[in-house]
């Protein structure tokens, strides 16, 4: 596949590093609604150096984003999209003529994952698709020459990992959301007969890496309240051998009052139950009023809510939590793992109804008798920053104090493919992008706010946080602002991060 980026856009972004002058890093990178490369596919002869263009002209084919390899060695397969990414087809692509075939194209009212897609080819040349289309995701089964066979999987949950197909049992093995949507578990299931038997279902969240022939599988599983664990199993899911289980690390934590999460569900007011947890210190008393720490980040498809070990801001919660606050986590309407519907109804207003759950999350938070409605916070990284900016105007009546880390704070400076699947092109939709910018309501702040970015992000530019506090500064509001020189979206390297985590500590201390 080759991208012709001749029309894209360039952006430079200073480094200032210890020169005397200034250099500067130039990219290109389309914005929403600009200028895209152009994709095109072609095949190369080995024996030959023969180079052929393959015709798309009669598909859609503005991106490419896959090229898999089917059970044939003359053949392979091209999943395209159009530019909005609701529909996508599916091309076999013979590599010696170039004779191209469309096995079928998949559609949706809202938009195509085309970021990673589950496609297997089979022995025979048949196929296993993974697609949204009844409400969750599910395989299905497609023969040769792209015509529906049979759904394999089915019901009230999501097939969230493929791992492969055995032929010789006709089994497929899947990780799935069948025990809840906070948890996760392995399964194999027959794709001609349906059956299906959990091979990994400890509590908490399971995954399995499988041997070549799916003999054996390594179990890795882990609670919120327990770490990882290893285990050799067999096919069927039985253990074999116990490779490692952490206990010495849980007693390590335990001896340092560690608390476990516990998982509750919050209505919003369009009558969902969100999935939370919360974290209460360890000498909680249900007489007294506790300040609120809430997390969350919000993105499409994304969860933070599961019953898994916590390895990246846990312990850090944890302090937070000895240190007298509840914190607290809710997935909202946009985040995944509970169907197409819940996850969609974001499209075209990014942001509108993730900030309107995470207020009603708050303000049912401030009806519990142990919450001090008048000292509750947010923080959020990247789509959780911008989720924290918009609490911190739209939802200033709620929030006392806000910190948000590399916060979009306008999609139309977001790269065009990930902006435009849920929001299409600002051209198409102006107000779904201008209505749910944080810039727009630069003149509802109240409380008390951190904003935090590297100077060298190459995704979410610091051009957000520019434009975001002219607005604030225009409109005469106070806040605090941290720019870490040179750095890009993860704010790290040398005593960076350390740094970073002591001025959120302080001013959650300070502030809430």
């Amino acid at each position: 596949v080759k991208l012709d980026e001749t029309e894209v856009p360039e952006i430079y972004i200073p480094i200032y590093g210890k020169t005397l002058y200034p250099s500067e890093m130039r990219y290109k990178y389309p914005k929403a609604g600009e200028k895209n490369s152009v994709a095109s596919a072609h095949i190369y002869q080995l024996s030959d150096g023969k180079k052929t263009t393959v015709n798309l002209d009669s598909f859609k084919h503005y991106y490419i984003p896959n090229v898999i390899q089917t059970a044939k060695p003359d053949e392979i397969v091209l999943i395209t999209s159009d530019r909005i990414q609701n529909a996508s087809d599916v091309l076999k692509v013979n590599t010696k003529t170039g004779a191209v075939q469309k096995l079928f194209t998949e559609t949706d009212e809202k938009w195509i994952d085309t970021d990673s897609p589950t496609l297997e080819f089979l022995e025979d040349n048949s196929f296993l698709w993974g697609s949204e289309r009844d409400g969750n995701r599910h395989l299905y089964w497609y023969d040769k020459d792209g015509k529906l066979k049979k759904q394999v999987t089915k019901g009230n949950w999501e097939v969230t990992d493929y791992y492969g197909f055995n032929p010789k049992s006709k089994e497929i093995y899947i990780q799935t959301t069948e025990k809840g949507s906070i948890n996760k578990v392995v399964s194999k299931v027959n794709i001609e007969n349906g059956k299906s038997q959990l091979i990994s279902n400890t509590e908490g969240n399971n995954s399995a890496n499988f041997s070549k022939n799916y003999n054996y599988f390594i179990e890795t599983s882990s609670t919120a309240a327990k770490p990882y664990t290893y285990v050799l199993k067999d096919g069927n899911g039985k253990t074999v051998k116990e490779l490692q289980n952490n206990e010495a690390q849980l007693q390590k934590l335990k001896a340092d009052n560690f608390v476990e999460k516990e998982f509750i569900t919050i209505p919003n007011e369009a009558g969902d139950q969100m999935n939370a947890w919360i974290i209460k210190p360890k000498n909680f008393d249900k007489n007294k009023k506790y300040p609120l720490f809430m997390f969350q980040y919000s993105g499409p498809g994304s969860q933070q809510v599961a019953n898994s070990w916590d390895n990246g801001n846990g312990i850090w919660f944890e302090m937070l939590a000895q240190k007298g606050y509840i914190v607290a986590c809710v997935d909202g309407r946009g985040t995944g793992y509970k169907g197409a519907k819940f996850k969609k109804v974001t499209y075209m207003n990014l942001g509108k109804y993730e900030i309107e759950d995470q207020i009603a999350a708050a303000k049912w938070f401030g009806n519990q008798s142990y919450i001090d409605k008048s000292r509750i916070g947010m923080f959020g990284w990247s789509f959780g920053g911008y989720m924290t900016s918009l609490a911190m105007t739209k939802g200033a009546d709620v929030f006392k104090m806000g910190i948000a880390v590399a916060p979009v704070t306008n999609w139309r400076y977001y790269d065009s493919v990930y902006t435009e699947r849920f929001m299409r092109t600002p051209q198409e939709n102006p107000d779904g992008y201008d209505k749910n910018s944080p810039t727009e309501y630069a003149n509802l702040l109240k409380g008390k706010f951190l904003l935090i970015h590297g100077t060298a992000d190459d995704n979410v530019h610091f051009q957000n946080s520019m434009e975001f506090s002219e607005a604030l500064i225009q409109n005469k509001k106070q806040f605090d602002f941290m720019a870490y020189p040179d750095k890009n979206h993860g704010i790290y390297g040398g005593q960076t991060r350390p740094q970073l985590y002591q001025k959120m500590t302080d001013f959650i201390l300070e502030n809430l």
